[in-house]
């Protein structure tokens, strides 16, 4: 077969998802091609979908190669080195290609994206920024340009840019969604009635309805009609979660056999001396106060935080990767080397060429690993944020995720993962008590500076009057939580689910029927 008709097969068994087909004819053909770029890039996406990692890097090393002027070959080899934890390598490689690329609209984009990978929201704003200068009425150049300002704190600016895309294309949907999320709306001042018009203009199956709703809904709460704004939560989560293709059932099972197969002999085995005092893991459910305590931290002269960041859930990929599903990789993930885990983990992080001493990873669905972290990392620090259980369902249902927790648009899928997560998590308080401290979302806003002097007294660290201040931090901020924190703290969040006590009964219900106190 000769290597024209070769990539084309290759190509098509990955579309069509035989990745391990695909994977086994790059490894009979590639000796005979090795000078190939295009048959390097291809086994380099085959190899990574059957978890050969090394080979996935070795191949885009070869792809970079063989075609070294190539921008595609440079991307694979970044996208390789990220998923391999070669962080630094990887922001190099995005710097030298930026600076080739800077009259290339569409590659800026591209880059920008890898650098959003390396948590640069910096770069990856400088690259939005010169894309939507070569095409300034490009509406999805200018709405990346946006959103990135909203992570830098550019707020002003950031609503300023939603508007011109929603002039530019008034189907933009996601933008109405996304400059509703920017400041508190008044009775004076909301976009209501033209975004109500617009979504009774679609059919009730088009995918604009999702953001519409939800951007309703938000302008609606910020004006204190909690009626209405529910109404439209509860219509653009219902849309929103028959899109997806989700049982909550595969996450709640994953959970039980964490807390079966991490049990007290394996946390209790030797994890050696003190490796790693570096690390402070802010976790817990999303919308639960995370955001405001890595703010708080991070306003801290001696700590710098890292986003949300998967770095440690594609360490455990590394070493754990195997066929099956979450239940598979639970049971590997027993057997592998921790301390190599922890090393793992600590050369990614290490990449991103922050000073420190401390970095912050505030990735919230890491409470699934905290037997992992306990194992692999000893000397880390974990802070556990819990919240009111309704208040905590409700701030997720009426929140629409960029992506991941698709557990959240439905209130009886919320109640059996919160179970779930709130039985993981005595798991862990009774095996590993003192590998993390529990810190109430409710305690931090009611008394700020008390509960704050525990956080960094728990961390080691001198107060500093900054971290009452963590409203001035200019540092970026990702997540749906961005505004927000841009505010000195408030109250008015604490109380607001019991504006919809009604509708959250049900879910009341369900969570005291199984033990948990919502008084």
């Amino acid at each position: 077969m000769d290597l024209r008709n070769l990539l084309e097969e290759i190509a098509g068994l990955l579309r069509s998802g035989q990745f391990t087909a695909a994977a086994a004819l790059c490894r009979r053909v590639l000796p005979g091609h090795a000078d190939s770029a295009p048959l390097q890039l291809l086994a380099s996406q085959a190899f990574q979908q059957v978890g050969d990692f090394d080979g996935m890097l070795d191949c885009a090393r070869r792809a970079a190669a063989a075609e070294p002027g190539l921008p595609e070959t440079r991307l694979r080899l970044v996208e390789a080195g990220i998923f391999c934890g070669e962080t630094a390598a990887a922001l190099d490689e995005l710097a030298a290609l930026e600076r080739r690329s800077e009259s290339d609209h569409a590659m800026m984009q591209r880059i920008a994206e890898m650098y959003l990978r390396c948590a640069n929201h910096v770069a990856a704003n400088r690259c939005y920024r010169r894309s939507a200068e070569l095409r300034p009425d490009d509406a999805r150049y200018v709405y990346n340009l946006a959103s990135s300002c909203v992570a830098l704190g550019a707020i002003d600016e950031a609503e300023s840019l939603f508007d011109r895309v929603i002039a530019l294309d008034p189907m933009d949907f996601g933008a109405y969604h996304s400059r509703a999320t920017l400041r508190t709306w008044r009775v004076q001042d909301n976009h209501i009635e033209d975004m109500t018009a617009l979504v009774q203009r679609l059919p009730d199956s088009h995918p604009g309805q999702v953001p519409l709703c939800y951007a309703i809904a938000r302008e609606y709460e910020d004006i204190g009609a909690a009626e209405r704004s529910f109404e439209y939560v509860e219509r653009g989560a219902r849309r929103r979660r028959a899109m997806l293709g989700y049982e909550v059932g595969s996450d709640v099972e994953a959970m039980r056999r964490i807390a079966q197969v991490f049990d007290g002999r394996l946390l209790r085995t030797d994890r050696g001396p003190e490796t790693n005092g570096r690390s402070v893991f802010v976790l817990g459910l999303p919308r639960s106060g995370t955001t405001l305590v890595e703010r708080i931290l991070a306003s801290h002269s001696e700590v710098d935080s890292l986003g949300e960041i998967d770095d440690f859930a594609m360490a455990l990929v590394r070493l754990a990767a195997g066929p099956g599903g979450k239940l598979e990789m639970v049971e590997r993930s027993a057997g592998i080397d921790f301390r190599r885990l922890g090393l793992l983990y600590r050369s990614s992080t290490a990449g991103y060429g922050h000073a420190g001493p401390w970095l912050i990873d505030k990735t919230p669905l890491n409470f699934l690993y905290l037997g992992l972290i306990h194992l692999a990392l000893p000397g880390a620090r974990v802070v556990h944020l819990r919240r009111h259980p309704l208040a905590s369902c409700h701030a997720m249902y009426k929140t629409l995720f960029r992506m991941g927790y698709p557990f959240s648009y439905s209130l009886e899928d919320l109640g059996h993962y919160y179970l779930a997560y709130h039985r993981l998590m005595e798991h862990w308080r009774t095996e590993i008590p003192d590998s993390f401290i529990d810190l109430d979302y409710e305690e931090l806003v009611r008394d700020q500076e008390a509960t704050s002097r525990r956080l960094l007294d728990y961390c080691g660290l001198a107060w500093q009057d900054a971290c009452l201040a963590f409203d001035r931090n200019a540092s970026p901020s990702a997540t749906a939580s961005a505004v927000q924190v841009r505010r000195p703290i408030y109250a008015s969040s604490v109380d607001r689910w019991r504006s919809c006590e009604r509708q959250l009964e049900p879910l009341r219900r369900f969570l005291e029927s199984n033990g948990i106190d919502c008084a």
